[in-house]
């Protein structure tokens, strides 16, 4: 059995697994899908803080249960599993509140310790959440609409708010299912119409804005306001000084995705509307149970989103191409 490492930006290389070593309270799962999303390819680029080479990428994971281990937590062998891949110390200020998304010692699969772009790995058996509906493809986006779901919630968004999401890769994506699970009025922008088209044809967006001439069309879609709330999903620094721009007095701003730099706005702009800058960063137990049963029952389609795949072995030569096609959805790997 083969496991793929990224040894160094642009380089990955292929080598025989170590048989995993299940420790107590940890599950032995074979890996059948792999997700690959923007912090894979920025990881690939040399452009992903938290990062360190060499490293086996993976976290966006569907998963089998082989072996259970001593506190299973009602898991059998057999059980169809996403993986919630944030490890969280449960004795810091946060995880004591109940944000282990945001631990002070967190360590994410794939990211700050070795993840699941393997055929076997060991987890956390409470990170493991189960669906006897759901395919391997389906459980391996799981994590990525997490990552949405909690953002919506951090942004407290209700039926009555106007959302912008700026941004429409798979991660601003993720937010739009569930501002339209809010009933919100959403815009999305970005500035590839064939993102904008995908957002409008596959998941049902009614308006969708180009960056040039973003403010009038919101306060056209506003009925002259701007919108209460924005998010953006970027990662891109120019965007998300941008982003200060366009919310409404008394506005929010949610930064979803993650640049590896400095954020500069204009104070007296920033005051003057008494805005409010809200960070998100991962996501909550919760989130991964509720959107498991959100696509059990058919509130949310996951068929659009999958549009891309390739074999492990594949790994190398497909991920530079990738990393060349920005336009590409989702990809996911088969172990």
């Amino acid at each position: 059995m083969i496991q793929m490492a990224l040894q160094a930006p642009g380089r990955f290389i292929a080598t025989e697994c170590a048989p995993p070593v299940q420790a107590p309270g940890e599950a032995l799962v074979r890996v059948h899908r792999i997700g690959v999303c923007g912090t894979d390819l920025h990881a690939f680029a040399g452009r992903q803080p938290f990062f360190n080479y060499p490293r086996i990428l993976g976290h966006e994971l569907g998963v089998e249960v082989i072996e259970p281990g001593s506190e299973p937590h009602d898991l059998h062998p057999g059980d169809r599993c996403s993986v919630e891949p944030y490890l969280n110390c449960g004795r810091c200020i946060a995880c004591r509140a109940g944000r282990s998304n945001c631990c002070a010692e967190l360590k994410v699969l794939g990211v700050h310790i070795d993840g699941g772009m393997r055929p076997e790995i060991v987890v956390p058996t409470r990170k493991l959440h189960r669906s006897g509906a759901l395919t391997y493809d389906q459980l391996a986006l799981i994590e990525t609409l997490a990552i949405g779901a909690h953002a919506v919630e951090r942004a407290e968004i209700t039926p009555d708010d106007f959302v912008l999401v700026v941004g429409a890769g798979p991660i601003g994506l993720s937010v739009v299912q569930f501002v339209q699970v809010r009933g919100a009025r959403l815009a999305v922008m970005d500035v590839r119409e064939s993102r904008l088209d995908f957002c409008a044809h596959a998941l049902g967006v009614t308006h969708t804005v180009g960056r040039g001439p973003g403010a009038v069309e919101l306060r056209r879609i506003g009925e002259r306001d701007l919108p209460p709330v924005v998010m953006d999903a970027t990662g891109n620094d120019a965007s998300m000084v941008g982003a200060f721009d366009l919310p409404a007095q008394g506005g929010r701003i949610v930064f979803v995705g993650l640049f590896d730099g400095d954020i500069s706005f204009n104070d007296p702009n920033f005051h003057r509307r008494e805005l409010t800058v809200l960070a998100s960063r991962n996501a909550l137990p919760e989130n991964f149970r509720a959107i498991i049963a959100l696509i059990e029952s058919g509130r949310i389609d996951t068929t659009p989103w999958i549009t891309h795949r390739f074999a492990l072995a594949d790994t190398p030569q497909r991920f530079a191409e990738m990393a060349a096609n920005p336009g590409v959805i989702k990809t996911v790997i088969d172990v």
